[in-house]
């Protein structure tokens, strides 16, 4: 089995399921355009962002209601059908990939915008309200919701919620998992929970917690409750150009030691801002070896003295040039660039495999040296950006699909990366999610009893391993397939699993 094949090898057998009377079943309980079933309809939802992984579904249902949302829900169970949920598609860990004999679910129709409290600051809304759409809602009220990742305009709040999405601005103003207060959702039995609540703190286990980051594998999200935070008054950003990249790394770990938790603190290297520049004309440095784009906000007072703060330690830090933007056009322009770097890698080569790990700080310089090595190795040209305020990497790997064996040597140039992150004392993932992609990754980072007490925690909200089958946590079989498994800091091979 390859890893582009998504096999229907799940502890349940599917193949005797009666899928026409489920469908017939389907079509009774959603409104006509609800519910979708020829090839060509179904298509489109064959893989999310991350193309390399394809899949048709059998069925798409996509529900305008928490009611709906329940009856799919039962008769699928009662079916015993696999079901995918999925918010807006542009997921980059193959998250919602369907199942060949199951059913997506769709929230993409449930996009209301149920209330807006300026006075508690926050905002009620549905799963497929997108994120920029809560702070354009925000705005006249002079608030907004901090997470912004580079998707924004696209990605909904229900799929940031499965995935714990981040953005350039997480530094500072945290991950989803910092700005959501509540979340309702609907288990495999049809019954309603509620995580979390309007107060600072809830009552018993902290649920919402284990639901941010659970990437549909334990419920499915119907509404969210988010923070908003006041608008700044004032931001500005700073590019600094760096002639090597230990040198760039260095100074964002300087950056934080220097007791500065900047707004955004994020990092390019050259052949990023190569790809970068002629499509957004951002104005960055094409000779440095890496720049840093680092932004304060707040009063104007606030963010003069810490931009002079965050220039004295990056000129002491060794970088080479300083620019800080005048205006907030020119601030827009900076950060557009940073945002643009994916679908800049789209214009420069066939096609690009977005990696996600995450490292500490201080071995940025030493990750992107093993990367340039990496490239030599197998082949291919690697564009590199970074949350580098909390260390998250976002590795594009180029490479064309048409050329034989090269997604093959892409998919084992992404995965040393992370096995590398695990080495240097980081994870395989930070926003992106582990999905179908890092199924086997799992097994560098976690050991046999930690996979087993995941498995348990699955089953505790999903005892038939219905919703998104396959993901994000791996069985043995399956580190098994990847020839190891991590086991208490030793990797143990094959034969020795059966002990486990």
């Amino acid at each position: 089995m390859t890893r582009r094949e998504h096999s229907a090898d799940s502890a349940q057998d599917f193949a005797d399921t009666n899928y026409s009377a489920l469908l017939v079943e389907l079509a009774g309980l959603l409104p006509a355009d609800s519910l979708l079933q020829v090839n060509e309809d179904v298509k489109p939802y064959e893989c999310d962002g991350l193309s390399a992984y394809r899949q048709v579904p059998m069925a798409v249902a996509l529900p305008e209601t928490e009611a709906q949302v329940i009856a799919v829900i039962k008769a699928c169970r009662a079916a015993g059908a696999p079901l995918v949920p999925r918010g807006a598609g542009t997921g980059l860990s193959a998250g919602a990939l369907p199942h060949p004999q199951g059913v997506v679910l769709s929230l993409a129709k449930m996009k209301k915008i149920l209330h807006v409290d300026p006075v508690a600051r926050v905002a009620v809304v549905q799963p497929g309200v997108r994120n920029l759409a809560i702070s354009e809602a925000a705005a006249p009220l002079g608030l907004y919701y901090a997470p912004d990742p580079s998707s924004q305009i696209a990605c909904s709040i229900g799929g940031n919620v499965a995935e714990n999405s981040g953005g350039v601005h997480c530094l500072k103003y945290g991950l989803t998992l910092h700005n959501v207060l509540r979340v309702r959702a609907v288990l495999i039995t049809g019954e309603i929970v509620e995580f979390g609540n309007h107060a600072l703190d809830a009552p018993g286990y902290d649920l919402l917690a284990l639901t941010i980051g659970s990437e549909g594998l334990l419920a499915v999200v119907t509404e969210v409750t988010v923070k908003l935070v006041p608008k700044p008054d004032h931001a500005q950003v700073i590019i600094a150009s760096f002639g090597d990249v230990m040198t760039a790394g260095n100074a964002v770990a300087d950056v934080i030691a220097a007791g500065i938790i900047p707004a955004g603190l994020e990092m390019m290297d050259k052949p990023a801002t190569a790809a970068v520049e002629p499509y957004v004309k951002a104005g960055y440095d094409l000779t440095a070896a890496a720049i840093l784009l680092c932004e304060s906000d707040g009063t104007a007072e606030e963010v003069a003295e810490e931009i002079g703060r965050m220039q004295a330690v990056l000129e002491k830090s060794g970088a080479t040039k300083i620019r800080v933007s005048h205006s907030e056009a020119e601030r827009l322009l900076f950060w557009a660039g940073r945002k643009a770097a994916f679908p800049a890698a789209g214009r420069i080569s066939p096609d690009y495999y977005c990696m996600d790990g995450t490292i500490p700080r201080k071995r940025l310089g030493e990750m992107l040296m093993a990367i340039y090595g990496m490239e030599k190795k197998y082949g291919l040209r690697c564009i590199n950006v970074f949350h580098a305020g909390d260390g998250n990497m976002h590795p594009l790997i180029l490479y064309d699909a048409n050329v034989p064996g090269e997604l093959e040597r892409t998919e084992a140039f992404g995965a040393e990366i992370l096995r590398l992150s695990v080495q240097l004392g980081g994870t395989i993932t930070g926003e992106h999610g582990v999905g179908y992609e890092k199924i086997n990754s799992m097994c560098d980072q976690f050991c046999a009893d930690e996979i087993r007490a995941f498995h348990a925690v699955k089953r505790a909200f999903d005892p038939e391993g219905l919703l998104n089958p396959e993901k994000a946590i791996p069985t043995l079989y399956r580190c098994a397939e990847s020839g190891r498994m991590h086991v208490h800091g030793n990797d143990i091979p094959f034969p020795e699993l059966e002990r486990l």
